[in-house]
């Protein structure tokens, strides 16, 4: 983390370091809630006001979190100090409570050199305010695909958390729990953090090396090397896609081998399974950004806007043309 600046009023070591919540409408409530709850912990587990919380949103009235219950804010989106942490608290429909307004007073804010961070979705609005460009940042794995697209300037990663100079980025879920362990580690040693981990009742402390998603295996329910490992060049190689003979060559299999594999452990050709991954990857890229079909198509390894049609049709039962327009609604920021 970056070092606090210093109040000349009051001694550094005495002054509870500030943070400041930003929820934004249809946030997440676990990866707010974790985070606030490890500042509480540290403060009872030290028997010291270590830290102090805010509570903002725009309007200053309150906000409502994705699983529909309403918390009270304590301000507007107010001026605040050098030495406050800013989290951006995002969730579902983040492009639409990314509001200009929003934007503007975190570019302002930013000026002063806080550290401003994003839990959850919360990455997307300070990558569009531009405050992550040239930095390592993450994301929930379900919006990568998109802010990958959009935001080509942001070294995305894939794990849990990523602290970059001022900047943090979280995933959601849990990770915020895990980026908060740290910086408590950070400020106050490892035996304070250990201590609010048992608190909670998490005996196992991820670090921002651990990646978001399941591994491979876990995933699909199935141990077997060689099939993790054709999994995993199919995940990584979407906007090419490489041929069944490929694959199977690069495991040290024939393509009949590779067939009967994929057949035997999930029911589908991997051919089919390919294609399976490709027009998910399609379908967040429809819904969550305003690239054009043929651009969404031409990204997920499809040759022709018709061919890929034809595809998600007989996969979603509808046309990317209508999946679009049913998520049309995205505002200018």
């Amino acid at each position: 983390m970056t070092p606090k600046a210093e109040d000349a009023s009051v001694p550094a070591a005495t002054k509870p370091r500030r943070f400041v919540f930003v929820l934004l409408e249809n946030f997440s409530l676990l990866p707010f809630s974790a985070a606030l709850e490890c500042l509480r912990l540290a403060n009872r587990m030290s028997g010291k006001t270590l830290y102090s919380w805010r509570i903002l949103g725009e309007g200053g009235e309150s906000q409502s979190c994705s699983a529909g219950t309403t918390f009270q804010l304590q301000g507007d989106l107010e001026e605040l100090q050098r030495d406050d942490v800013i989290l951006v608290c995002g969730g579902v429909e983040i492009q639409h409570a990314t509001t200009k307004r929003l934007l503007n007073w975190l570019r302002r804010e930013a000026r002063k050199g806080p550290v401003i961070g994003g839990l959850c979705t919360g990455s997307y609005a300070l990558a569009r305010a531009g405050l992550l460009d040239g930095r390592r940042a993450t994301i929930h794995w379900e919006n990568y695909d998109s802010f990958s697209e959009e935001f080509e300037d942001v070294g995305l990663s894939k794990m849990i958390f990523a602290i970059d100079g001022p900047r943090i980025t979280t995933a959601g879920g849990t990770s915020s729990l895990d980026m908060m362990l740290k910086v408590l580690a950070d400020d106050h040693g490892p035996e304070l953090a250990n201590a609010v981990a048992d608190q909670m009742i998490y005996s196992s402390i991820r670090t921002d090396q651990d990646s978001q998603r399941l591994s491979v295996p876990t995933r699909i329910g199935v141990r077997h090397p060689k099939l993790s490992m054709v999994i995993q060049k199919m995940e990584a190689n979407i906007e090419e896609p490489i041929s069944p003979s490929i694959l199977a060559r690069d495991v040290g299999m024939s393509t009949r081998q590779l067939e009967r594999l994929f057949r035997r452990y999930l029911n589908r050709s991997p051919k089919r399974y390919y294609m399976e991954l490709r027009l998910e990857k399609a379908r967040n890229l429809l819904m969550q950004t305003d690239m054009s079909v043929i651009n969404v198509a031409l990204a997920c390894g499809f040759a022709s806007p018709s061919h890929f049609s034809k595809c998600y049709r007989a996969h979603y039962d509808t046309t990317p043309y209508r999946e679009r327009g049913t998520h049309s609604s995205r505002p200018a920021v």
